[in-house]
């Protein structure tokens, strides 16, 4: 066999059905976008997350294959036997040994058909399927608890994309703006400098300025520009899509309002990383028992029809059945160190259980600290923006009364423009710590099969759930159910 690589025409073919694949169940994004249609929307078409999705239905599979492991083996087969000469035997007469006198006989038919149902149950084959069969029960509720991170992980990727987003879409046209006003200052200041209508060094001090002003603003445009690529990306968009989106309504900040010693409970008994290692652990019990059943002798029963068309056989047809044990013998030597290795499995995994019921707790006050910490970033954060903003418009006054340069003017636009993109992702920490809390706690979105549901539907499902969670956290994204196209101001 030589390598044969795709052509162009099949490879093309192929990447129009991915892409048709892709883009051929997804609704269209129709007006504005608010935060929960974007995790909706992220949890129907992400492709991660239906990756995961379809581990989930290949778990799901693998038990209903595997449970018929169990079943004994029902085996029937047929075959035609020909042979070009016939079938002569010579005796030997048993009391004397010689060569018998009588003449050669013919013992079967040139061509015969035969055929046989036989049924074969083996206690350890039965014994080992019943195990692979609980442990595949088990690895179908691992797929679900990497389901529940991913979907997790997706949401909060989600939340704090989307507050960098929309801070492009608001100040992407000021930023513009702005950049253009401070390339037309600078080019202005360039023109005195060669006419040598100012002192130099005042004129390159200047410039220095606005230079600065120019590389902060054109970092800004940078990040906002990829963010909304990674939005569109999470939400399983062509990279190159336009969308509105809609500023949710904020609510009002305040700490966890749980104590400590529930949050801790309620992490304990949900998170997906610690039932994941329980599960794991229970799947290396099922080993341990495993080897200990190879210890056993084999017990096998067969039983079976049989039927031959043999015109010489006085009976064509016949039942038939066997009872067998056997033993390895090497298995006394190997059992030992097997059981061994499967005890210290089984050790191992309830070690990382352990670890990680650690690590969930200290995640747990971690997250905790840190929406804190977030919450008084972001009031800190409007707060400055506020004084920015007056700051601008001071400046902004200033220049129509000919009384502030342009200089002043644009610096104090680059500060406002700064000082609102830190505040908008102070808000996504807000968001990013609490979806933190919400995922060491095991909590999520109680919502049914995304493939079989609508988008509004979904949509509907994620924000009463979220406003069920036991947490006591006020989402800051408290969407209206049909947002309207027009996105308002900062």
């Amino acid at each position: 066999m030589k390598p044969v690589a795709f052509t162009e025409d099949e490879y093309r073919a192929i990447i129009g059905a991915d892409r048709a694949a892709w883009l051929g169940g997804m609704e269209a994004v129709s007006g504005a976008i608010c935060l929960d249609e974007a995790i909706a929307r992220a949890l129907k078409y992400n492709l991660d997350h239906r990756v995961r999705l379809l581990e989930l239905a290949l778990s799901a599979a693998q038990l209903d294959a595997g449970q018929f492991d169990m079943l004994p083996q029902l085996l029937a087969n047929a075959g035609y036997n020909w042979r070009n000469k016939d079938l002569i035997r010579n005796s030997t007469d048993s009391v004397t040994g010689e060569p018998s006198l009588a003449n050669p006989f013919i013992s079967s038919e040139r061509d015969t058909f035969t055929a046989d149902l036989g049924l074969s149950w083996s206690l350890l084959d039965f014994g080992l399927g019943y195990y692979n069969a609980k442990q595949n029960a088990d690895r179908l509720l691992v797929a679900n608890e990497r389901r529940r991170k991913a979907m997790h992980t997706l949401i909060q990727n989600v939340t704090t994309t989307y507050w960098r987003a929309l801070a492009g879409q608001q100040l992407r046209a000021q930023v513009s703006q702005t950049i253009r006003e401070a390339e037309s200052a600078l080019a202005d200041s360039r023109e005195i400098l060669r006419s040598k209508l100012q002192d130099p060094e005042e004129a390159l001090r200047y410039q220095r300025n606005l230079l600065e002003n120019l590389r902060l603003l054109e970092n800004v445009d940078r990040e906002l520009a990829l963010a909304a690529i990674d939005l569109n990306t999470l939400l399983g968009l062509p990279p190159g899509s336009e969308i509105q989106l809609v500023e949710p309504k904020r609510s009002d900040l305040r700490p966890v309002s749980l104590a400590m010693e529930k949050l801790e409970e309620i992490a304990l008994a949900n998170n997906a990383d610690l039932k994941e290692k329980s599960y794991n652990a229970r799947i290396a019990a099922q080993e341990t028992r495993k080897t200990l059943l190879k210890m056993v002798p084999g017990l096998k029963f067969n039983y079976g029809t049989n039927y031959d068309s043999d015109s010489y056989l006085i009976n064509k047809e016949w039942n038939q059945a066997s009872l067998t044990a056997s033993y390895n013998l090497f298995n006394i030597l190997a059992t030992p160190a097997r059981k061994r290795v499967s005890d210290f499995e089984r050790k191992v995994a309830d070690s990382e259980r352990m670890a990680v019921q650690v690590a969930v707790l200290s995640q747990l006050h971690l997250a905790k600290n840190q929406y804190h910490d977030a919450i008084r970033q972001y009031r800190r954060a409007e707060s400055i923006f506020q004084v920015d903003s007056r700051l601008s418009k001071l400046a902004i006054g200033e220049e129509q009364t000919e009384m502030g340069a342009p200089l002043e003017r644009i610096s104090r636009e680059v500060t406002q423009i700064l000082s609102s993109v830190r505040m908008y992702q102070s808000m996504a920490r807000v968001n990013e710590a609490s979806g933190r809390i919400q995922a060491t706690m095991g909590l999520e979105p109680q919502i049914g099969r995304v493939d079989e549901t609508i988008l509004a539907d979904l949509r509907r499902q994620v924000s009463r759930s979220y406003e069920q969670l036991p947490v006591g956290i006020l989402h800051q994204w408290n969407c209206p159910i049909d947002p309207p196209v027009q996105v308002r101001a900062p």
